[in-house]
């Protein structure tokens, strides 16, 4: 779905940000280094890294091993890369080893489980179930819940055990999946509240930002207020199928929005970067209901079947949300933003999962840069030179998400991220760049409805951003499109 709008009016809406981290790019040594077999044992142990630093050598090292890399995650404890390997070729685990990884062998390869995945669509595409890789166990992590049961239940557990032995497992969860509306700063838009994600540029050098799809598909139109005009229109949006994002452009040109996210109490995180989500990963998700909240990744290329349709690619986190969260930003405390805010079931209180858009696969796609001018964001741009993203607009060979303005500082109060303190825009907090209280911040953002969220009738509708284009936020079992 695209929309294309004429921008008339000007307005700054503060997106979700962090802080940046600029990762050096990791050099793999060569990797007939240790042909001789010579290596010792400080070249064999594992480096100490950061979680984007770990992100990028695992994209790295799954070239250089091919169809032996099965899978990676961080572990945060001890700050490592653990590389999955089923080659029993005693090469490829010197190479991993030599590059920093800890190496562990396993049975199923990254080929094997992506065909269980296949196998999974075609015959167990069922509302209210999803699964995603998990590299810790090896194995595809099935989650069905609360509505699956029954035929639906039993037609998904014989599927699961079609698929062999330890090649995966179920994990019945007591809420529903639902599509979470809200994020970050709150926007309004056809009786629907969600959050705004992170400011970017558009391609054609428009300010814009990024939400999530199911909003984009609810209303063209998104205001910083419940009552105020609308001050961006949807350029274009993507739910369900492959991915749950939209670019939303800012109706004035001359608008300028920071690159930060606002984390309440008057304090942003500046974002500079977007980089790939690792499993194990320290993670925070800012959202206009339900405020700050921090997990772990638990999953990669998730496939998520909600009651509009099925959504391919996700980050499966641990993280909790509630409706009125959706398109909000997912980011590391190192400042790396990460992901939108997709669904999930459960809520902050009981817990459960939230699916979240990759960043780095959204910008890509809508063919969007960081913030206020930096190199485009696609999968595997953070991998590039280090120090790119230090830099500014020129920077688009890779790393170099983070424009030189991204960082500019204004600290927009998030809509609702205040919890509905009343505060306008972060009082004076539009210090930064030039740029006035961001989006939705001037106008409070909608701050009022930032503890409105958490109200169970304003989750009506999860549906109603979702494909079917209602905008009354009463139809649909999503759930999580806030509405009013």
């Amino acid at each position: 779905m695209s929309h294309k709008r004429i921008p008339k009016r000007k307005a700054a809406i503060a997106a979700g940000g962090i802080v940046a981290l600029g990762a050096a790019a990791i050099l793999l040594p060569n990797a007939n280094a240790s042909q001789d077999g010579a290596s010792n044992d400080a070249a064999a142990a594992p480096k100490t890294l950061k979680a984007a630093d770990a992100s990028d050598l695992a994209s790295q090292l799954a070239g250089l091993l091919g169809d032996a890399f099965a899978g990676s995650y961080y572990e945060s404890d001890s700050k490592q890369l653990v590389v999955n390997v089923v080659s029993g070729d005693n090469n490829v685990i010197v190479q991993a080893k030599k590059a920093g990884a800890k190496v562990r062998e396993v049975e199923n390869s990254l080929t094997e489980l992506e065909s269980g995945a296949q196998t999974l669509k075609a015959k167990a595409t069922i509302p209210g179930t999803s699964w995603a890789v998990d590299p810790k166990t090896n194995k595809l992590l099935v989650t069905a819940d609360s509505t699956v049961t029954g035929a639906k239940w039993d037609r998904l557990e014989s599927t699961v055990d079609g698929l062999g032995t330890n090649m995966a497992t179920i994990k019945k969860s007591a809420g529903t999946l639902k599509t979470f509306v809200s994020g970050g700063d709150a926007i309004f838009g056809g009786g629907a509240r969600c959050s705004l994600g992170f400011n970017v540029t558009a391609g054609d050098g428009s300010p814009a930002f990024l939400t999530a799809g199911h909003c984009g598909v609810a209303a063209e139109q998104w205001s910083d207020s419940e009552t105020g005009q609308p001050i961006a229109t949807v350029d274009q949006a993507t739910f369900p199928g492959d991915g749950d994002f939209a670019l939303v452009k800012y109706d004035d040109p001359a608008t300028q929005a920071a690159s930060e996210v606002n984390v309440g109490g008057g304090q942003t995180v500046q974002i500079s970067e977007a980089a790939e989500a690792a499993v194990g990963q320290a993670v925070s998700r800012m959202g206009s209901t339900t405020g700050l909240n921090d997990g772990q990744v638990l999953g990669l290329d998730a496939t998520v079947n909600y009651p509009e349709g099925t959504v391919t690619g996700l980050i499966q986190t641990d993280v909790c949300a509630e409706p009125g969260d959706s398109g909000g930003s997912l980011f590391t405390q190192e400042g790396q933003a990460i992901g939108l805010t997709s669904g999930g079931s459960g809520d902050c209180t009981a817990g459960g999962e939230t699916f979240f858009q990759p960043v780095t696969t959204a910008l890509q796609a809508v063919g969007a840069t960081l913030g206020a001018g930096g190199a485009a964001g696609g999968a595997g741009d953070q991998a590039g030179g280090a120090g790119d993203q230090a830099g500014g607009a020129g920077d688009a060979a890779g790393g170099g998400e983070a424009g030189a303005g991204d960082q500019a500082g204004g600290e927009e109060a998030g809509a609702g991220q205040e919890a509905g303190a009343g505060q306008e825009a972060g009082a004076g907090q539009e210090a930064g760049a030039g740029q006035e209280a961001g989006a939705g911040q001037e106008a409070g953002a909608g701050q009022e409805a930032g503890g409105e969220g958490a109200g169970a009738g304003q989750e009506a509708g999860a549906g109603d951003q979702s494909g079917t284009g209602q905008n009354n936020g009463v139809e649909g079992g999503s759930g999580l499109t806030e509405s009013r």
